[in-house]
């Protein structure tokens, strides 16, 4: 950044070498005009002395008097000059203590100066406001800086850029450089700790007021995270991940731009200042992530913790690069372990859930053959861990899936062997729900009913799909593991149909239209009215809740069945035949009856509990 008021800066201490004899010298009495200049801006400004002006009470760096502070900051320049030349000629001279006194006073009322600007802009200068530009932006004069008194041509060109700011930023803009001002002649004249110790203390409480109100508690210690009920501690966690993009984003960004643009002319001083009033507040924040990742470990807070690992790991790269010094080293290490942390519990709260698939203690069959409650709770989980797949990448590339035994043949075979599953990510989840649909298939052993347990596997497996289609598994599973598997539930309707209904096809003859003697007739009308009751009221009860699939097997009976009986009853049970008694008494139903029967099947009511009388449905009555 240019110099502001001057063509050459001496070195920043206290005392300076004399002047190279190369350069002109400094003249004894160019040292007394600057000594006397200096006297009588610096008294007209002292607030402390008895015959201070009105104006000693006023800002110096108000809009009103802006010229006189260029001009104070120019005689404390040349104070400076003076005293160098002193220091050099006349160590021990009357002079050099006036000069002395003169440049304390300056400097207190620089350090005021410089702590009203904080306080009055203090609105103004808060990250926001300015964090969106460089270092380089320069206010325009809707309120005039020091910028704006430098020379002409550079006014001019910044004249478009600043028309583009808005006003608010413009008036932040406008006191950073004030700041700056003051902080290079504070540095220059050698008065640096006393302009940093201001303004750490300044900015520390502000940092410190704005996490506050960002909700971090500063005093929530590790034995108070593992003392909180979950519930309370998840509130927390959603109100810190609010607050760490906050900080990260804006804050602490905010911070770092108004150190190095206050402090431009010592970019260590700058480093130090930002490093002093955040890495208190930046450490509570990092050590809370690590602090959850201390607490027991259930699946059910594998989501949050997933919350976590992501608000770190996704801000990583800014927290290093804007907290790259030796000092904030700690605070560095604090937000990589949160991530080691939150990754050992991801990890293993993924093996407590395997685990807890695998003792699933449920050994009751469900009633009607419905979606088991395992089905449901983990295929919501895996849906919703799929929703954090770059995460799980990072926390799974390093674990490699012990599979403890040879999967069992009868489904579909290792993951690692599927083209469409590669990721490690993919491959997990996929064994987990391997896992549960081996547990469902012993309880699917269970029921007494073969027929049953088919469709008990057809209900959970087309559960399964469904939910892999509807969510990012799709993507991790691939088009080829939801083919393969709506075959396999394609299958078990299949073997339900096969089983459940195999009576009733037996009751038939295998041709329906050929000539058969009558007490044959009989004897299939009668084991079919008794193989399609018993059947059917059986399977009132039974459910298949996803109605694509309820349609597509009640479809599928009527095409197996319905039309071998259509061609029986038209030969040997039509009207032609009424006059024979016996078919008043045999044929109970007409083929239009077996389709108003099946609109009730599979919907779960088992409201009927027997098959009712066919004259309700239109049939015959006998």
């Amino acid at each position: 950044m240019k110099a502001i008021f001057f063509k050459s800066s001496p070195s920043p201490t206290r005392m300076t070498p004399p002047a190279s004899p190369l350069h002109p010298t400094f003249s004894e009495s160019l040292m007394e005009e600057n000594i006397e200049a200096a006297e009588l801006i610096i008294t007209k400004w002292d607030s402390s002395s008895d015959n201070h002006s009105s104006s000693s009470n006023a800002s110096l760096f108000s809009d009103d008097n802006r010229e006189e502070a260029k001009q104070y900051l120019s005689s404390v320049k040349g104070l400076q000059k003076a005293m160098q030349y002193l220091v050099s000629h006349q160590a021990s001279s009357e002079m050099l203590v006036r000069a002395q006194a003169l440049m304390q006073t300056a400097m207190k009322r620089l350090e005021k100066e410089f702590y009203q600007i904080f306080k009055s802009f203090r609105f103004y200068l808060d990250p926001e406001s300015f964090s969106a530009h460089s270092s380089s932006s320069r206010p325009s004069a809707s309120r005039s800086s020091f910028s704006d008194l430098e020379e002409d041509e550079s006014e001019n060109e910044s004249r478009d850029e600043n028309d583009s700011i808005p006003g608010a930023q413009r008036v932040s803009l406008a006191a950073v450089e004030d700041l700056r001002a003051i902080a290079e002649a504070m540095i220059k004249a050698g008065y640096a700790k006393e302009c940093i110790k201001i303004y750490k203390i300044i900015r520390k409480s502000f940092v410190d007021e704005a996490l506050h109100g960002l909700g971090v508690d500063r005093t929530l210690n590790l034995q108070k995270v593992q003392k909180m009920d979950w519930e309370v501690l998840e509130v927390k966690i959603r109100n810190w991940l609010h607050a760490v993009k906050v900080a990260v984003k804006t804050l602490f960004p905010g911070e770092r731009i108004l150190s190095d643009q206050v402090f431009s002319i010592s970019p260590a001083m700058g480093e130090s200042c930002f490093a002093e009033i955040s890495k208190e507040g930046a450490l509570a924040l990092f050590e809370f992530p690590e602090n959850v990742a201390k607490c027991k470990k259930t699946p059910e807070k594998m989501f949050r913790f997933l919350d976590l690992y992501e608000a770190v790991s996704n801000l990583w790269p800014e927290v290093e690069s804007m907290f790259n010094s030796e000092s904030t080293s700690t605070l560095r290490s604090t937000a990589v372990n949160s991530l080691i942390k939150l990754g050992d519990a991801v990890r293993t709260m993924l093996t407590s859930f395997e685990t807890a698939i695998q003792k699933d203690p449920s050994k009751s069959t469900l009633p009607g053959g419905g979606i088991h409650p395992l089905t449901r709770y983990v295929m919501n989980y895996i849906s919703f861990l799929a929703d954090y797949t770059e995460v799980l990448s990072d926390i799974v590339a390093d674990w490699p899936l012990t599979i403890p035994s040879p999967l069992p043949e009868p489904f579909f075979g290792s993951p690692d062997n599927e083209e469409s599953i590669s990721s490690p990510v993919s491959v997990r989840l996929a064994w987990l729900i391997l896992l549960m649909l081996c547990k469902l298939d012993g309880k699917a052993a269970m029921y007494k009913d073969v027929s049953l347990s088919y469709l008990f596997l057809a209900n959970n497996l087309q559960y399964v799909v469904g939910k892999v289609r509807q969510s990012n598994l799709k993507i991790l599973l691939g088009d080829e593991w939801v083919t393969k598997h709506e075959l396999k539930v394609k299958q078990y309707c299949s073997n339900y149909e096969r089983m459940g209904w195999s009576k009733v096809l037996a009751s038939l003859p295998e041709n329906p239209t050929a000539e058969i003697p009558v007490d044959q007739v009989k004897d299939h009308f009668r084991n079919f009215n008794l193989a399609f009751e018993e059947t059917y009221t059986k399977q009132t009860s039974w459910v298949v809740p996803d109605p694509g699939l309820r349609d597509d097997i009640k479809i599928s009976l009527a095409r197996r069945i319905v039309p071998i009986y259509k061609e029986f009853y038209e030969t040997y049970g039509g009207m032609h035949l009424r006059k024979e008694m016996w078919v008043e008494s045999l044929v109970r139903y007409t083929p239009d009856d077996l389709g108003n029967y099946w609109s009730d099947l599979l919907n779960g009511s088992g409201s009927s509990g027997s098959v009712s009388s066919s004259a309700s449905r239109g049939g015959r009555s006998g």
